[in-house]
């Protein structure tokens, strides 16, 4: 349907403007890594937060009070799993994943890349990104507890190895 009721449009209006702000609230108030992407569970709280909030928006069913409630128990959740991180390396490994090498010393660690299942192009892409001609030339590439790829090293001249598959201005 394209529209139901002014009344409806309204109670978007009101709830979301208050959901919106308390959102804000809660987010200044637990701090900046309440919506880092560090680990997975961050992103959990992300996305749960914002899913949250279209629910609070969209549904009769939820009252801003429980949108409320569901904001400061993802918060809180999130201090707490982060909070336990920071004191228990055991309890670190059990939520985060460690960083792993995909590349050292020039060294492509083809196990590695099928076991985080990072493709040859994706690798490619991080070491162009990083300012990396050819694999060869890294010290190492890092595949982050966040997921982000991150590449060690000094920048070399531009490869044709890192090049492949990319088009050039000159075909296009």
């Amino acid at each position: 349907m394209w529209f139901d009721s002014w009344e409806q449009i309204g109670r978007v209006l009101m709830v979301g403007l208050a959901a919106y702000a308390s959102l804000v609230l809660v987010l200044r108030t637990s701090g900046k890594r309440t919506l880092s992407k560090l680990n997975a569970f961050d992103l959990v709280v992300t996305v749960a937060m914002g899913s949250t909030l279209a629910t609070a928006l969209l549904s009769k069913d939820v009252a801003f009070a429980e949108a409320l409630a569901a904001y400061i128990v993802l918060a809180g959740g999130q201090w707490v799993v982060a909070r336990l991180s920071v004191r228990s390396a055991r309890f670190a490994h059990l939520v985060r994943s460690a960083p792993r090498l995909l590349v050292y010393q020039g060294r492509l660690l083809g196990e590695a890349l099928d076991d985080e299942r990072i493709t040859h192009d994706e690798l490619l892409s991080a070491l162009r990104a990083g300012g990396f001609g050819r694999v060869e030339d890294a010290a190492a590439v890092v595949l982050e507890s966040d997921g982000s790829i991150s590449v060690l090293g000094t920048a070399p001249p531009v490869g044709a190895g890192t090049l492949q598959r990319v088009v050039h201005p000159a075909e296009s």
